[in-house]
């Protein structure tokens, strides 16, 4: 994977950091890119008979700042001898001062460990849920207990025919990076690829229906010309797009193409737990019209029924609602 040049890690205080800045710091490495790693601190407001911004407030804030640099030095010292590593400490709230971090530094990847969500049966939290709506660059969540090398690894893509030419070409541009991405990662951790598009026959319920009385044949006709348009469109996607990895690519990779029919957010999750997939690699906003304010409806469906670890991207064209200014 030769893509990204400024990566940030963000650390997790309450789990285990080690496994997941290991793979941090082998992707800088590969990547020859730079690599900083901060946490995120609370800003100390002032109590009872204690001044804002005064002595007693400054000397506690900075005694914290101190506190949680030392322990991301700590965290970093064992990898300095394999790559610079910048530590730096935000204040404020975590996904607002991590989106700045992108902003004022250009960072082009974001790695962190999801937030410990003990108490649902999500696996990601709310600072994490923030992340993926409204960071304009990708965000790489890994489980504490992920594997050095990944196993499986499921690239979910949408190959509907879209009337808008615009959307049409962000969704392929979006596309083709989703499976480069998938691709390469494979590739450096020898596992297998998978890719699925879940589709539906929009008309199928209208043909059934009690107006229409088509005939199981004529239903049939209909789905199978819907599953083979989006095969034929599935083939020309990942033939570019290996073909575009390079020459012997496809020989390592040989991809499992699973085209399933039914709703993406309930297909891909099953699909994720029925392969065992250690990572799942996939766009998060639908349209490119949309500020960056909410994540699409599908996408948030299919992350928050994931128990594995995702590399989420944004379509061309976004922009964060999030300011370097308060």
């Amino acid at each position: 994977m030769n893509r990204f040049k400024n990566i940030l890690y963000v650390m997790e205080s309450t789990e285990d950091n080690q496994p997941a800045l290991q793979r941090a710091v082998a992707l800088a490495e590969h990547n020859q890119a730079s690599l900083t790693v901060v946490d995120v601190i609370p800003r100390i407001n002032a109590g009872i008979r204690m001044p804002e911004g005064g002595p007693i407030s400054k000397d506690l804030q900075a005694a914290l700042e101190k506190k949680h640099l030392d322990d991301l030095n700590e965290l970093t010292a064992p990898f300095l001898k394999r790559k610079k590593i910048t530590t730096k400490i935000l204040v404020g709230t975590p996904f607002m001062e991590i989106i700045r971090e992108v902003l004022r530094d250009k960072h082009d990847l974001i790695i962190k460990i999801p937030e410990n969500q003990d108490w649902i049966d999500r696996i990601f939290g709310s600072d994490d849920m923030h992340l993926l709506r409204k960071c304009p660059c990708p965000v790489w969540l890994i489980k504490p207990q992920a594997a050095k090398a990944y196993r499986r690894i499921l690239a979910a893509v949408d190959v509907e025919d879209i009337d808008i030419a615009e959307e049409m070409t962000a969704r392929d541009t979006l596309n083709r990076e989703i499976l480069q991405l998938a691709g390469s990662l494979a590739l450096s951790d020898f596992a297998d690829l998978h890719i699925v598009h879940a589709w539906n026959g929009i008309a199928e319920s209208t043909l059934r229906g009690p107006f229409i009385h088509s005939s199981d044949e004529q239903v049939n006709d209909y789905l199978h010309d819907v599953y083979e348009d989006r095969k034929n469109n599935l083939d020309a996607l990942v033939n570019d797009v290996i073909e575009k990895l390079g020459s012997q690519t496809e020989d390592y990779l040989n991809p499992q193409q699973h085209l399933v029919k039914g709703w993406p957010r309930e297909e891909i999750p099953v699909l994720a737990n029925d392969i065992d997939a250690d990572l799942v690699v996939m766009g998060t906003v639908g349209r490119t019209g949309i500020p960056g304010y909410l994540v699409g409806n599908t996408a948030e469906a299919i992350l928050n029924q994931l128990q594995c670890s995702v590399l989420a991207i944004k379509p061309p064209g976004f922009e964060t609602p999030v300011t370097l200014e308060d």
